[in-house]
């Protein structure tokens, strides 16, 4: 016999503050999934409230950082009655490996969720050596 499960919220998590910010606004850590195909990691994260051009994503010294800004316009006048949901700017930042080709890095966003691709390098796909 089945059990019933319990539909179960996920707490947001506040990004570590370590640098000072000249904004106001909390930053949260964006839900993310990471899958891994032979060509590439494709990363997804959400970041609801957060608009295309809102969204800054870069690769410095090794590190991809995605930022997500909220147009917090659309939220004045609104007085709340209930919320599961703090609004909030969004940040995270992964370490790249050499195996990732850094110049191919690709981002597209819909509907608050972003989807970068990180392809591989030639030389980490895996590949048949002929015997000869």
């Amino acid at each position: 016999m089945a059990t019933e499960q319990e539909l179960q919220v996920q707490q947001k998590r506040e990004v570590e503050k370590k640098p000072e910010s000249t904004t106001p606004a909390r930053r949260f850590l964006p839900v993310t999934d990471i899958y891994e195909t032979p060509d590439a990691l494709k990363v997804i994260l959400e970041m609801p409230g957060v608009d295309k051009g809102g969204v800054e994503v870069r690769v410095e010294n090794d590190v991809l950082t995605i930022e997500g800004q909220v147009d917090f316009s659309k939220y004045q006048g609104l007085g709340p009655v209930y919320t599961e949901y703090n609004v909030g700017n969004y940040a995270r930042s992964f370490q790249l490996s050499s195996k990732i080709d850094q110049d191919r890095i690709n981002a597209q966003m819909r509907d608050g969720v972003i989807t970068l691709v990180l392809p591989k390098a030639e030389k980490a796909k895996p590949r048949t050596i002929k015997v000869g």
